[in-house]
């Protein structure tokens, strides 16, 4: 069975594979240079629109902000309000 079956090279070693990754680096080149306003352009709103994925991975999808400094006012028996005034002080 291990007779004198040869084995080809993967793909990309081969002529026509040389051929398709020059052909898709002059492409990708070519892409680049005519079409960069617009992809620098659209680059705000790519970022605007990962605000929301970003927000729902920092905190661990949507249970994440009830851990926020809940746990010590529950353990005293009750939430207690704070009130912060324009002069730096605070009442209870």
């Amino acid at each position: 069975m291990n007779g004198s079956s040869t084995e080809h090279p993967p793909w990309f070693r081969s002529a026509s594979g040389w051929a398709w990754i020059g052909f898709a680096a002059i492409a990708v080149f070519f892409l680049f240079t005519e079409h960069r306003a617009h992809l620098f352009g659209a680059l705000p709103f790519v970022l605007l629109l990962l605000c929301p994925l970003l927000h729902m991975f920092h905190h661990g999808g949507h249970g994440g902000h009830d851990s926020h400094g809940s746990g010590e006012k529950e353990e005293q028996g009750g939430a207690t309000t704070t009130h912060h005034h324009a002069d730096g002080g605070a009442d209870r």
